[in-house]
Parts: C-alpha cells; sequence; structure tokens
C-alpha cells in the first residue's frame, strides 16, 4: 500500500484551520440554500433543467479537476514530463468539443436523465440495464479514488488519522448533495473551480521561483532526465524509447480518441452538468465553455509536477519512501507560508469534494432512475424517488470508503484511473458512437459490443500485458493499447451481430441517430442567446485552434 512519505508533514496554524472551516461553513450554506429549489425528483438528479451556460460550464471542468486531477497529473509531470499536455490538448479539448456540438443535441432533445438511458431508446433493455450497472460500479470506484486521494493528503499534510479525514470529508459531501441535490453540487463545484485555482497559482509561481525560472528548470531537468522529458513528442516513434512508454500511434489513438472521447462524452459524472442546462443551446454550450479553462489548466498541474521533479530528483525512485503522488505535497510544504497554505490545503479539499461530488451524484441519478425505478420498484410516486435519490446517495458514500483503498496499490493514482477509463468509459464509448452514427445497428448489438469491449480491456490488460505476453513499457502505455483493444474488439462484435439480429424500426429512431433528428423548438437560441460569441459552434472551433497554438512550443 503506497502512502505519502511519512516524514511529511506541513506547519499549518490556527489561520490555515480558520480559512478551513470559513470553507466549510459555505459549503453547507450552499446546500441550504439550494434545498428551497428542490421539489420534484427532477429537481434533485438534473436541477430542474434550470442553470445558465455558464453556470454548467464552471461545473462541469470543476467536477473533471478533482484531487485525483490535481495529485494526478502533477503526478505524471513529474514521472513523464511535458508529455502531460497530451491528456489535456490532445486528450480532452477535442472530446468535449464534439460532445457540444455534436452529441449534447441527441442527448438533451431525447430528455434522458442519463447517459445510460439513451441506449434504453437506441436499443434495448439489456444494453440499458448493463451499461447502469458498469457506470454505477465506475462510478463507486472513482469516488472511492477520491476518498484515497483526500485522506494521504489530509494524513501527511494536517496529521488527522486517514480513517478521520475520510469520514469527515466524506460526510461533508454527503450533506451538500443529500440536502440540495444537484444544484448544490453544481453550485458548490462553481466555488471549488476557484478556491483550486486560487491553490494551484501561487504554488506554480513560487515553484517557478524556487528553480530559477522556466530557463532554470528546463536546464535542470534536460541534465537529469533527457531531452525528451521536456517534449510533448520527443522519442515517441514506433519502436523508440521515452519517458512514457507509448508511440504516437498509441497516443493519439489510444488517448486522443479512444479514451478522451470515451470520457468525456459518456461519462455521466460530465455529461450529467451539461444534462441540467435551462435550454439546448446552453447543454451545447457547458463543455465548450469547459474547454477555455481547461486549455490553460495544464500549466497549474504540470509546473508543479516538472519542479518536484527537479527539486527532489530521489521522487518516485526505487527504495525512496517519495512516490509522484507526492509531488503536489511535497511542494506545499516546502514553498508555502501559512495562510496561503491554508487556501492550498482548501483548494485540496475541494478538488476532492468536487471530484466525489461530480462521481457520487451521478451515481445515485443513474442506480435511482436507471436501476432501481425501472427493474426493481417501478410506478411509485415522484415523492418516493426523491427520497430514496437521497437514501442511495448515502450508500454511494459508504461504498466509496469500501474502494478507497483499492487505490493503493497505484502510485501514480491517474494511470489507476486511466485503467479504469480504458474497463468502463471506451466499451460505453464505441457502442454510442456506432448506435449514433448507424441506423442498421441493432437492437442487440449494443449490449454484445459492451460485453466485447470491456472484456477485450480487461484481458489485455490483465493477462497480455502483466503476464508480461507481450512487452509494453509502462502501466500508461498499456491502458492505451487496453483503450484501443476494447474500442477495436466492440465496434468488431456489433458489426458481427447486426448482422444476425433484427435492427430497431427506423420510426424509433427519430432523434436518435444521426440525420433523423425533428425539428426541435429548443435548438432556437432564446432571446438574447444569439449573439456571435456565443455560437457554438465558433465557441468549439476557437477552443481547438487556441490548443492548438499552446502546442506547438512543446511539440518542437
Amino acid at each position: 500500500m503506497q502512502y505519502l512519505a511519512e516524514g511529511l508533514r506541513l506547519p499549518t496554524n490556527g489561520l490555515d484551520y480558520t480559512i478551513l472551516a470559513i470553507y466549510f461553513v459555505v459549503v453547507l450554506g450552499i446546500g441550504f440554500a439550494a434545498r428551497a429549489s428542490v421539489k420534484t425528483s427532477l429537481d434533485f438528479f438534473l436541477s430542474g433543467r434550470s442553470l445558465p451556460a455558464w453556470v454548467t460550464g464552471l461545473a462541469f471542468v470543476a467536477a473533471n479537476l478533482g484531487a485525483t486531477e490535481i495529485l494526478g497529473m502533477a503526478a505524471t509531470g513529474a514521472q513523464y514530463g511535458v508529455a502531460v499536455v497530451h491528456w489535456y490538448w490532445i486528450g480532452a479539448i477535442p472530446a468535449m468539443v464534439f460532445l457540444g456540438l455534436v452529441m449534447m443535441p441527441f442527448y438533451y432533445r431525447s430528455k434522458v436523465r442519463s447517459v445510460p438511458e439513451y441506449l434504453l431508446q437506441r436499443f434495448d433493455r439489456s444494453a440499458h440495464l448493463l451499461s447502469s450497472i458498469l457506470f454505477a460500479f465506475a462510478a463507486i470506484l472513482i469516488a472511492g479514488v477520491n476518498l484515497y486521494a483526500l485522506s494521504i493528503v489530509v494524513e501527511a499534510l494536517l496529521g488527522w488519522d486517514r480513517g478521520v479525514a475520510i469520514v469527515v470529508a466524506g460526510v461533508f459531501v454527503l450533506l451538500y448533495i443529500t440536502i440540495g441535490g444537484l444544484s448544490s453540487a453544481i453550485y458548490n463545484e462553481v466555488l471549488q473551480f476557484f478556491v483550486i485555482l486560487a491553490a494551484l497559482i501561487p504554488l506554480t509561481l513560487l515553484g517557478l521561483k524556487r528553480v530559477g525560472g522556466w530557463d532554470g528548470l528546463t536546464g535542470s531537468l534536460e541534465k537529469s532526465h533527457g531531452g525528451d522529458f521536456l517534449s510533448a513528442w520527443g522519442g515517441t516513434g514506433i519502436g523508440d524509447a521515452n519517458p512514457l512508454g507509448a508511440n504516437w500511434l498509441t497516443i493519439i489513438l489510444g488517448l486522443g480518441f479512444v479514451l478522451s472521447f470515451g470520457y468525456w462524452t459518456t461519462n455521466f459524472a460530465e455529461v450529467q452538468r451539461a444534462l441540467s442546462a435551462k435550454n439546448l443551446s446552453a447543454a451545447k454550450r457547458t463543455p465548450l465553455i469547459a474547454a477555455y479553462p481547461k486549455i490553460f489548466i495544464v500549466f497549474a498541474v504540470m509546473i508543479p509536477g516538472l519542479v518536484a521533479a527537479a527539486v527532489f530528483p530521489e521522487i518516485g525512485t526505487p527504495g525512496s519512501d517519495l512516490t509522484y503522488n507526492d509531488a503536489i505535497p511535497l511542494l506545499m510544504r516546502e514553498l508555502l507560508p501559512n495562510g496561503v497554505l491554508g487556501i492550498a490545503v482548501t483548494g485540496l479539499l475541494a478538488a476532492f469534494m468536487a471530484g466525489m461530488a461530480a462521481n457520487v451524484s451521478s451515481f445515485n441519478t443513474v442506480f435511482t432512475t436507471d436501476i432501481w425505478a425501472r427493474y426493481v420498484v417501478k410506478d411509485k410516486p415522484d415523492a418516493y424517488y426523491l427520497r430514496f435519490g437521497r437514501v442511495i446517495t448515502a450508500v454511494g458514500v459508504l461504498a466509496s470508503i469500501g474502494t478507497a483503498f483499492i487505490a493503493a496499490g497505484f502510485s501514480n493514482i491517474m494511470t489507476y484511473l486511466q485503467t479504469l477509463f480504458s474497463f468502463f468509459n471506451v466499451p460505453m464509448f464505441v457502442v454510442f458512437i456506432i448506435g449514433m452514427f448507424w441506423k442498421r445497428a441493432s437492437m442487440k448489438s449494443g449490449v454484445w459490443g459492451l460485453v466485447a469491449g470491456t472484456t477485450a480491456a480487461m484481458v489485455n490488460y490483465f493477462v497480455i500485458y502483466k503476464q508480461g505476453i507481450i512487452d509494453i513499457p509502462t502501466d500508461q502505455g498499456a491502458n492505451f493499447v487496453s483503450a484501443i483493444v476494447g474500442f477495436v474488439a466492440g465496434a468488431v462484435v456489433m458489426v458481427a451481430v447486426t448482422l444476425f439480429t433484427a435492427p430497431k424500426p427506423e420510426a424509433e429512431l427519430a432523434g436518435l441517430v444521426y440525420g433523423t433528428e425533428p425539428p426541435d423548438a429548443d435548438e432556437v437560441p432564446e432571446e438574447g442567446d444569439s449573439a456571435w460569441y456565443r455560437s457554438p459552434a465558433l465557441l468549439g472551433w476557437g477552443a481547438i485552434v487556441l490548443a492548438a497554438l499552446c502546442y506547438l512550443p512543446y511539440s518542437l
């Protein structure tokens, strides 16, 4: 089991704890304020589809910017170097644009409450039930990663007992989601977005000052780690060695297409934020608005990771008690004065709660609406499902505590998350993408595509990679290959099954398959939404161009 270094403690004082206390009071206050708007299950699970685009957009990026992102991506920077930019400019922005421009109209027009519910409309009950179970299981595992990330940080930095850290933070997340539903989670995520930035920006600037600026950092790392450590594409030719252990083909196909699109377009923890928007125009803009801060957040997590690799050269090396997950906490201990330290610790707690709240709120929606209400206890009054949603939220938090320690076996928690995404998100993506763009895809092909994709990805990782049948240098490289294998297997099986089973009647595909969408009044922008700078297409292409321009210096 991997822990942060035993001697890693921060000199926190009363000022730091006061900042923490104020933050917790504000979080609970937002939860109680949101309670007044929760009258129905739709209010609880999707905020009554009433939120403006700027709120859902910031919540969209904050839901992803959890403790696992901050600790995990900084760890990835310390371990693999500048290649961490791939997870943002190739592994996020194009997929976020695709979600906004192409997939959100399908989701929003169909009035689904969850991503698996779309599969019920497009395929059949078996595909819906299996996808709901897989997603609910994955959501609890990922929420557990956030709990684990929080517990190791708080134990090491503040000296709190690990169990106390898990219970205290879990109770706060449980309280504000149970009280105010998704609205509480989303408005808290907007607050948490700014708190997280307030923690990361000073750490980034002080880290650069510590190593003599960007030139001092790159000079030091080039001597200790080689030139490829500072290049996004260095050494990624097929057959070449590089820190990431992956070549350009697996980066582009495995990360840039399969893992990225699988996560951003089918992960309900993200899509749920867009579904809560007030109209289709706002729903389409939600991931596009989120794409802009996502372009620049990479610097706030990559640079601290690079600084940690330069200042603590023993990090992650055999025999050292420092893991790559220690990068952010080490810099906090070394660089931040009291007060700023309190903001940084609050930022980590905010990141944890944003990530966990996103997964718990998506879990309670899927479990209540897609599993319980449809297959277990049917046709009850809406008030029953509202009460049940609150109960299952508590169950989800307790289950997350149990899964937190599964993440303990990974020195880089982002590697663990990528493994989960290759198992669960990639197979769902292949079913979605074929179902949305191929009318002939049969009703039974959905469930068999899910089974084949998930099985193939797991076999590749646990058998072919872990048993050494094929030599893949790193876990991350294996994740990219697993994603590609899962996607191909799911697609092949869907095509094969379609050839021998009946398609869904074309009359039932209206609005569910590309090219069949009916006229929809929701697509007409409301007054004030028609300005050119609010155009989803312009927002999307602008984000891609800006990300490409940022990429240029790291591609040389």
